[in-house]
């Protein structure tokens, strides 16, 4: 099959205007008057290239979760631990600092660096998510705003089907974001006057579903109006094998089908109702969504799909060119690359092991998230059937193949560091080993207080998806790569498709979508397969998980932790389903055991529990910094805070 391979950047437009007074920034602040401001309207959106180069704002205003605050811990729920100190959301404190990576410079003030003046510099660390998402928002508005007014814009209608497309979906992508962390929010759909009051029904915060049902009119629109690829259309041609990261159509349906699935959710559905329980007609919404995206995506197997098992960590990182992004073939929505050297110093030193000179935090896989990898036959560990081969006695044996893909376990080669294969241990014991394969048990030199290091895994692993770690992993690969995390991407469609059509009215694991074949058993296995032939699929959804609505739920829960893993999902996840505070999902744990000398194998075992996640009601949503709240009237708090 050929694919094309596109290059992150943009296209190169000239942004002429970037602080026009009419702005709105931070919710109340707008933009003073500028020296740009001395261009006509005519010059700025008078034509495709230039109106672009305004529209361009809109990538630039997107917040990259992992690499916000240089790195912050955007994983919320349980799935990471550092050996360096207990994260505040853990012990249910969301004014520290986790908080106000998303909005906010310091606790409860809101000052931090904003867009106004150039949203287009390179400083990453600097693009908190409220603060840019309602910049952006106020931008979409004022594209959309002078689209419509007459003898202004002359283009082809492509040309303004493309901004206006590109508008649509950003109002609506932006909100999403807020929506997600803050809960539901007054949808602003026009651009406003710098001297108007938040005062009245516009501006008040409505529940989460109410505001999703807004974004999902903009999500349908834009999916009317944008292309597959924008590759594929006379306009895009100009920027020919640069059009991978434009809005399109299968972005806005996997956005449609998203938030919709996220109002239909049971907390969602609750705050809105007040029945903890999916919603089944947005769940058929939602899977019809996700249908025709998967259909688009069948008609274009050169452009999307999923990644065969032999490129699968192709999602989540790339070497050698600090231009191109991971995720090429089957991300949907990808993160902006602000800066070529970000993943080395704005992540990957966070998540990488001391001795490869990783840094911070040593932010290391939970062994409860790591029990969630099954078997290789499909099941859960242990689960009661004679069919597995899994054994206590030798966990890394008999695994999902996803286990060995993306977490590195204790006796496995993660490097190939010729320096680090000598080295002594205990100090002055003259004893040497070869550091290239990690060694977590007790007392082994990668563990947390054990090793030569101060710093190591206090969990027994390390993961490997946005690091990279490998038997081929040297200063060459660890200096040229580039790991981003997806905000979207195809096998994340595939689960939620599952998830709305087991859900849906007369729905269940054997349903379908009304207009799409596959079934919710299906959608899951899609993703296990992948390019194995049916003889060598050997872990499929076992009937047992097939027999009820309820069942299968359980098992889609595991799999979206697996597959999803370290992906930001997580967190939302356990919120929308109501199961934050579930007692299954609040323990973070350790796995500590000794290396029997002549199998290797880890003996005396235990599992140690780090921290219980405080996860009340009142977790379901972030608080509004102070600030926010108290300057109007209509924002109120979210409960309990």
């Amino acid at each position: 099959m050929k694919r094309q391979i596109f290059k992150w950047n943009h296209i190169n437009f000239r942004v002429l205007a970037l602080c026009l007074s009419f702005l709105l920034v931070s919710c109340e602040e707008y933009l003073d008057k500028a020296p740009e401001s001395e261009y006509t309207d005519k010059e700025v959106f008078g034509n495709f290239f230039s109106f672009q180069g305004w529209v361009e704002q809109l990538y630039n205003c997107i917040t990259d979760h992992e690499k916000a605050g240089n790195w912050s811990n955007y994983l919320l729920a349980d799935e990471t631990l550092s050996c360096r100190d207990i994260y505040g959301f853990d012990r249910g404190d969301y004014w520290g600092s986790n908080s106000w990576l998303y909005g906010g410079g310091s606790v409860n003030t809101g000052k931090l660096p904003s867009p106004r003046g150039n949203p287009n510099f390179n400083n990453m660390e600097a693009r908190r998510l409220w603060e840019w998402s309602w910049y952006a928002i106020a931008v979409a508005n004022t594209a959309l705003t002078k689209l419509e007014e007459p003898d202004l814009f002359v283009g082809t209608e492509e040309e303004r089907n493309l901004l206006k497309g590109q508008a649509l979906y950003f109002r609506a992508w932006f909100h999403f974001e807020i929506c997600r962390f803050w809960g539901g929010m007054p949808y602003i759909s026009r651009s406003l006057n710098a001297d108007e009051e938040w005062t009245g029904p516009e501006f008040s915060r409505t529940s989460f579903q109410e505001t999703a049902l807004k974004m999902a009119e903009d999500f349908r629109a834009a999916a009317d109006l944008l292309p597959v690829h924008w590759d594929l259309v006379p306009t895009g041609e100009r920027t020919l094998g640069n059009n991978r990261d434009r809005a399109n159509k299968v972005m806005a349906l996997g956005y449609l089908g998203k938030a919709l699935l996220f109002a239909a959710s049971p907390m969602i559905n609750e705050e809105a109702t007040g029945k903890n329980e999916f919603d089944p007609e947005l769940c058929d919404r939602a899977a019809n969504a996700f249908g025709e995206l998967l259909a688009v995506v069948d008609q274009h197997p050169d452009l999307y799909g999923l990644e065969t098992w032999e490129n699968y960590m192709k999602n989540f990182y790339t070497w050698g060119n600090p231009t191109v992004k991971p995720g090429q073939y089957e991300g949907i929505m990808l993160p902006t690359i602000y800066k070529s050297d970000g993943t080395w110093w704005n992540g990957g030193r966070a998540i990488l092991p001391y001795c490869l000179e990783g840094l911070w935090q040593e932010d290391t896989p939970t062994h409860n998230l790591v029990q969630n990898f099954g078997d290789d036959r499909g099941f859960p560990l242990n689960d009661p059937n004679t069919d597995s081969e899994y054994n206590d006695a030798d966990p890394w044996s008999h695994r999902d193949p996803r286990f060995y893909k993306v977490i590195c376990h204790d006796g496995e080669q993660f490097n190939n560091f010729p320096n680090l294969a000598n080295v002594e241990y205990p100090t002055g014991s003259g004893n040497f080993y070869d550091c290239r394969f990690l060694q977590s048990s007790r007392e082994g030199i990668h563990t947390y207080k054990k090793g030569p290091w101060e710093l190591g895994t206090n969990t027994g692993y390390y993961q490997k998806k946005f690091n990279g770690i490998g038997p081929q992993f040297t200063t060459v690969e660890r200096n040229s790569m580039q790991a981003y995390v997806p905000f979207l991407r195809l096998a994340d469609v595939y689960l939620m498709y599952a998830e709305a059509v087991n859900f849906k009215t007369s729905g269940g694991p054997k349903a379908t979508s009304g207009n799409y074949s596959l079934t919710a058993e299906g959608a899951v296995n899609k993703i296990r397969q992948r390019d194995l032939p049916e003889s060598e699929f050997m872990n499929p959804v076992p009937a047992k998980f097939t027999a009820s609505k309820e069942a299968f739920f359980e098992e889609l829960i595991r799999e979206r932790a697996v597959e999803l893993c370290f992906e930001g999902q997580r967190f939302d996840d356990l919120r929308r389903w109501n199961l934050n505070g579930d007692p299954r999902f609040l323990d973070k744990t350790r796995f500590l055991f000794d290396r029997d000398p002549e199998t290797g194998l880890p003996i005396n075992q235990s599992v140690v529990v780090e921290i219980r996640r405080v996860a009340e009601k009142k977790h379901n949503w972030l608080p509004l910094q102070r600030s926010w709240a108290q300057k109007f009237p209509n924002f109120q708090q979210n409960p309990g805070w």
